[in-house]
């Protein structure tokens, strides 16, 4: 005992024992079996034990610290602190029965929890002998990108299995109990509403008759969180026009897909069709890179992750097989269309203000969404996925999930100021907006969407560059979105000189 009275000797003592309470403590709170202590959530560990991770062809286990923690060094350690902390607060305050797990399992959530120097760890060598030549394409294309892509992109579901999470090469391939196949479009006669047939197919679908009339498009200076690009308010006219009551559904983009893409027409046909109108334009998608439903489900579901170049083929090909003139809407008719004859925020009563997640006193005391969930699928009640129209309740003109469930392609280019040079006065009719621009309008809230950015003026656009950000591929699909998942889009349908 005498040698420990000496300080410096103590002082090695002491280190010695902080290092191996330290190192003993880091081991013990690295083990899988205590990390599920804390992600009460059976259906990780199930996911996991299924993975690749999981069940090597080596035999070796890759554990929950391996990926979703730093290799070591500072980060290890601010990281492991960071989420130890948080886990712990919500193991004693939080209910976990009420976590959707789902959602947290997508990209932007599991972005944040998995590390790509920990990726790079094991994966020091990304062309090995056995990668195939779409592995090596992507590989190639991830090294021109490393700064902008994380593995985690790419490579989603090799840590937590999901069998719905399989390639899109299966896509349009379906099975169907016997149904009609309708032989003709729909007869309609007079301004009405109508359901659909597509000749040649078993789908049908609902088109809502949207009489015209003038309202005042954008929103008003003393709306709360109106943005730059909704001013100024404009009146406009708008003349009368079919709409779907609902956005395409899979069903429906699928019998496109079938009927065009079986020709074996490729991406490259299709931009020589838009280089030269002699050459037949009515063309087919080339297979999705990945599942373009993400695993959700298809059917009923609203299509979407279909590029804006997609959605106007499908348009044109609706209309050479029912001899009707489909179309997306513009930008008026939408807006128009969504409002229903209201003039406030949303077309039901409600303020932004109490609806949305990003005010701190609606995060504390949670937010008052039981005004706005009858009408409008957003980040609040959407469990993170796109859901079927179900019981979602339709605007005054009958349209349903014009606020939420996806946002929805328009066919204005767009424009910060689209209306803005025009006088204050008389109506604008029937406006297209610009005659040439870069992005295309996009408008409606989506699943992923806070109630702010659901309200009747809300406006936003494509952005071309950053959803294809993970697409290999060279040149770039002009059909497939790689990185966006939430847009969609629904049709209207002109009348002609016979109103019908």
């Amino acid at each position: 005992m005498k040698y420990l009275r000496h300080p410096v000797t103590l002082g090695i003592a002491i280190g010695i024992l902080a290092l191996t309470l330290v190192r003993t403590g880091n081991s013990l709170t690295s083990s899988d079996r205590f990390c599920e202590s804390c992600h009460v959530h059976p259906q990780a560990t199930t996911s996991w034990k299924q993975s690749t991770h999981y069940s090597t062809q080596s035999g070796m286990v890759i554990h929950c610290v391996e990926c979703h923690l730093p290799p070591g060094g500072i980060a290890y350690v601010i990281q492991k602190t960071r989420l130890g902390v948080r886990d712990l607060l919500g193991k004693l305050f939080k209910n976990p029965e009420k976590f959707d797990w789902d959602e947290r399992s997508m990209l932007e959530h599991a972005r944040t929890h998995v590390f790509r120097e920990s990726c790079l760890t094991c994966h020091s060598n990304l062309f090995p002998m056995q990668l195939s030549d779409k592995g090596e394409e992507a590989h190639l294309y991830y090294e021109r990108k490393e700064e902008e892509l994380r593995c985690i992109n790419c490579h989603l579901y090799v840590g937590h299995y999901d069998p719905d999470a399989t390639t899109g090469e299966a896509f349009g391939i379906t099975t169907t109990v016997e149904q009609e196949i309708y032989d003709r479009s729909a007869v309609v006669e007079g301004f009405t509403d109508f359901t659909e047939q597509v000749p040649g197919t078993t789908i049908d679908f609902e088109m809502v008759a949207v009489p015209g009339g003038i309202f005042t498009m954008g929103s008003p200076s003393k709306e709360r969180y109106r943005r730059p690009d909704e001013e100024p308010t404009r009146q406009v006219s708008v003349s009368s026009f079919w709409m779907g009551r609902i956005e395409v559904t899979w069903d429906e983009f699928e019998a496109w897909y079938r009927a065009t893409a079986s020709e074996g027409r490729t991406d490259t046909r299709a931009l020589d069709a838009a280089a030269d109108p002699t050459i037949d334009a009515v063309t087919g998608a080339t297979p999705p890179y990945v599942p373009p439903d993400q695993g959700w489900g298809r059917g009923e579901r609203p299509a979407i992750t279909m590029t804006h170049h997609a959605a106007l083929a499908y348009c044109e090909w609706l209309s050479s097989v029912t001899g009707r003139r489909y179309r997306l809407p513009t930008e008026a008719e939408w807006e128009y269309a969504c409002r229903g004859g209201t003039d406030t925020p949303y077309f039901f009563e409600g303020d932004p203000k109490m609806f949305t997640r990003d005010r701190f006193w609606n995060r504390v005391f949670g937010s008052r969404s039981e005004g706005i969930d009858p009408w409008v699928i957003h980040t609040g009640n959407s469990s993170g996925k796109t859901q079927p129209p179900g019981d979602t309740r339709p605007n005054p003109f009958g349209l349903v999930n014009m606020l939420g469930n996806v946002r929805e392609f328009c066919l204005d280019w767009y424009a910060v100021d689209a209306y803005g040079d025009h006088p204050e006065g008389d109506p604008i009719v029937d406006p297209t907006g610009p005659s040439e621009g870069r992005e295309r309008v996009v408008r409606g809230g989506s699943f992923r969407s806070d109630p702010v950015a659901t309200r009747s003026a809300a406006r936003d656009r494509t952005r071309t560059e950053a959803w294809l950000m993970t697409d290999p591929q060279i040149p770039k699909s002009i059909w497939w979105y790689s990185d966006c998942i939430d847009v969609g889009f629904r049709v209207v349908c002109e009348l002609d000189d016979r109103g019908s």
